[in-house]
């Protein structure tokens, strides 16, 4: 009976010294704020619960106010995955080593912007900007870090007329989000602007485009944007074969509802080598060093 006794109180001191079972960690992720904080809640909000069932670990949505910022939490490691514009993922990566884009929307591999302009400049749809863009008073861009608000926009604009819109238009804004720059060419505020057809595809929808006061004047060729993007050190983390797990629970993402919040069809496989072009394109224009 001592023996027994001796071993019933050292079992309960080794499991007092060794205290509860630790908490499993929580998978972080974060977005680019491309949109109002009533879609991004919506959209992140929806994906972290099916993360989270999916996986087996808690999982938390990060809000952040600026694509810098979710660049920089990406790189500091306060989150560990993060839905990234084309030119935000280009910069996190090159920042973070061994960091890999795993997943894209069927959309995203062939993305495209519109410019648009207030009707009251008499500016008409075409295969190309008309000579009359430059004309127009003001031109907004979304945010400075944004892919199919800014670089791939600028790039085409250049190429149409040899030289940076701040060069050739009287006043050349940033509004910030798409959304934004939607409201700012319909109101007036800045004749012209540019846009991911996406947002302008959702609004119209919505009923929120007055196509009496704003209109597409042209649309992009295709280039590669948003995805979810990686870091490398999730299997340390997480354990063995996290990675995958976390790559494969978003290409299996089949619920209509769900997908419709970003909207996409559906996630396709991306990898780091298919963004290479987004780089090219900001390294050319100077917008990567």
């Amino acid at each position: 009976m001592r023996v027994r006794a001796l071993l019933v109180a050292l079992t309960a001191l080794l499991l007092t010294a060794c205290g509860p079972d630790k908490p499993a960690e929580t998978f972080t992720f974060t977005a680019i704020p491309d949109q109002d904080e009533s879609h991004l809640v919506e959209r992140f909000g929806r994906i972290a619960e099916y993360l989270q069932d999916k996986l087996g670990v808690p999982v938390k949505y990060v809000p952040v106010k600026s694509y810098p910022a979710a660049v920089t939490a990406f790189r500091n490691g306060e989150v560990q995955m993060a839905w990234f514009g084309g030119l935000s993922g280009v910069q996190a990566r090159r920042l973070v080593p061994g960091s890999q884009a795993i997943a894209q929307g069927q959309e995203d591999a062939a993305f495209k912007s519109y410019f648009i302009a207030n009707t009251g400049t008499g500016l008409q749809r075409g295969d190309t900007l008309p000579d009359a863009f430059i004309d127009q008073p003001s031109f907004t861009f979304g945010d400075k870090g944004s892919t199919s608000g800014r670089l791939m926009p600028e790039y085409y604009f250049r190429e149409r007329f040899g030289d940076a819109p701040q060069k050739l238009i009287g006043k050349v804004g940033f509004s910030g989000d798409h959304n934004r720059t939607l409201a700012l060419v319909q109101s007036g505020a800045y004749a012209t602007g540019v846009l991911n057809y996406k947002v302008w595809d959702r609004a119209m929808q919505a009923g929120e485009i007055d196509t009496d006061k704003v209109t597409i004047v042209w649309e992009t060729p295709s280039y590669p944007d948003y995805h979810w993007t990686v870091r490398g050190d999730l299997d340390e983390r997480f354990g063995e074969g996290f990675t995958a797990k976390v790559t494969d629970t978003l290409l299996g993402i089949d619920d209509p509802q769900l997908l419709a919040v970003f909207p996409r069809e559906k996630f396709i496989p991306a990898s780091n080598q298919d963004y290479r072009p987004i780089e090219q394109t900001a390294e050319d224009i100077g917008l990567l060093d």
